[in-house]
């Protein structure tokens, strides 16, 4: 898709600079133009009300979906399902990704890592493995 697809929907309509525009919102009663349309070299087109309106707000108003903001699909999509946050799961990768880091910086500085060390490290890449596993269930 091309932007012209959207901007033809709307009011208002002004470059604003390479494949850059602003239009009144279709979302909300717009007496100056807040939305923001931009194109890029990809063919993905992003909006942006400056009002507050959500993207879907906006797609709705004019008649299109967010599929009809991309040329092409951006590939495969798998939803996670798993029931441990991302947030959770982000929070044990970088404590981990720590432990990784602290045993690289002794190898780096040619000092002598403990089997203690080393048995953490192992700990630490098995959690690392099972976080991002749990993350594709």
């Amino acid at each position: 898709m091309n932007a012209s697809r959207v901007l033809d929907r709307l009011e208002r309509v002004r470059q604003s600079g390479p494949g850059r525009w602003l239009a009144r919102c279709p979302a909300h009663e717009d007496r100056s133009p807040s939305l923001s349309i931009r194109e890029l070299d990809d063919g993905r087109v992003l909006v942006h009300c400056f009002g507050g309106c959500g993207t879907n707000a906006v797609l709705a108003a004019l008649g299109l979906t967010m599929a009809d903001l991309f040329e092409k699909p951006l590939g495969e999509f798998r939803p996670s399902h798993s029931r441990v946050p991302a947030r959770e799961l982000l929070e044990v990768i970088a404590f981990e990704t720590a432990i990784v880091v602290d045993v690289a910086g002794q190898l780096v500085n040619k000092q002598t890592v403990s089997a203690e060390d080393w048995a953490r490290l192992r700990l630490a890449a098995r959690r690392i493995l099972a976080a991002r596993d749990h993350s594709h269930v």
